[in-house]
């Protein structure tokens, strides 16, 4: 377990965490967009564990892809770099803690340079993440 998470025995927090998931996406695909869907399915992998204990898995890219391709843009064209990351930056002022899933990504440590600032927890593992009563309670 990190020195970030939460130890053992925890108690739950009194409502849903908000939870942004954080790993790489274009990091070390060489921009291979086969290698970067199975980066997004990766970030999504982890979405139902984080729901299933109780909390709301927020995945940045799946905010920020949208915001590119209404502005008729893709993560190739410059514009992303504005929008990628200060869409992350400004979802994190709305997050509980960070699940920081393997792998190198500047966009995910900046992540958790954010949340560690603010005090908030960072989860290496979907396990460390305390439970919030019945996954399909509200």
């Amino acid at each position: 377990m990190s020195a970030d998470a939460a130890t053992p025995g925890t108690p739950a927090p009194p409502r849903p965490m908000m939870v942004l998931i954080a790993g790489p996406y274009r990091s070390g695909t060489g921009d291979d967009p086969a290698l970067m869907a199975a980066n997004l399915e990766r970030l999504e992998e982890a979405a139902w564990p984080v729901f299933a204990a109780g909390h709301v898995p927020v995945i940045g890219e799946r905010v920020a892809l949208p915001v590119l391709r209404s502005a008729g843009s893709t993560v190739f064209d410059p514009l992303a770099e504005q929008v990628l990351y200060p869409t992350a930056e400004r979802l994190l002022q709305h997050c509980d803690a960070v699940l920081r899933l393997p792998g190198a990504s500047r966009g995910a440590d900046q992540d958790v340079a954010i949340v560690r600032e603010r005090g908030l927890p960072v989860y290496h593992h979907v396990d460390e993440l305390p439970v919030r009563g019945s996954t399909m309670a509200g």
